[in-house]
């Protein structure tokens, strides 16, 4: 019996820990926006690029702020806002008038306006 709540123990951590990852992927987030925007597969890729800077960006600021959260949020918000002006960039504008929706969603659920890692609650 304690075996096979180890192994359920485990598949759950491991599914969890995919689902983060995948998560934090750029492709992947790449991926989701496509769907949901219908977006291209060269507008996918060009974007999919876009994440990873930003990701390596926010990488970067959340290591030179030492998880000082208060520090970090204030330095993230024009990489925010930045990474939304890129994407905006490449998207037509039936496309942006969708993604203006859904960053509005995302950052009224969220609250933060940073829960996948790439909204704001300002788009200009």
């Amino acid at each position: 019996m304690k075996r096979i709540l180890l192994i359920c123990c485990l598949f759950i951590t491991y599914a969890a820990v995919a689902q983060v990852k995948s998560i934090n992927d750029p492709a992947e987030k790449a991926k989701g926006l496509q769907k949901q925007l219908k977006l291209s597969d060269a507008q996918a890729s060009k974007i999919a690029a876009i994440y990873k800077e930003s990701s390596q960006q926010f990488d970067k600021i959340k290591e030179a702020e030492k998880g000082n959260t208060n520090k970090i949020a204030a330095a993230i918000a024009p990489l925010r806002t930045a990474t939304i002006k890129k994407i905006k960039a490449l998207l037509t504008p039936a496309q942006a008038v969708k993604y203006d929706k859904l960053v509005k969603q995302t950052t009224t659920a969220a609250g933060s306006g940073w829960s996948d890692g790439w909204t704001a609650a300002s788009t200009n």
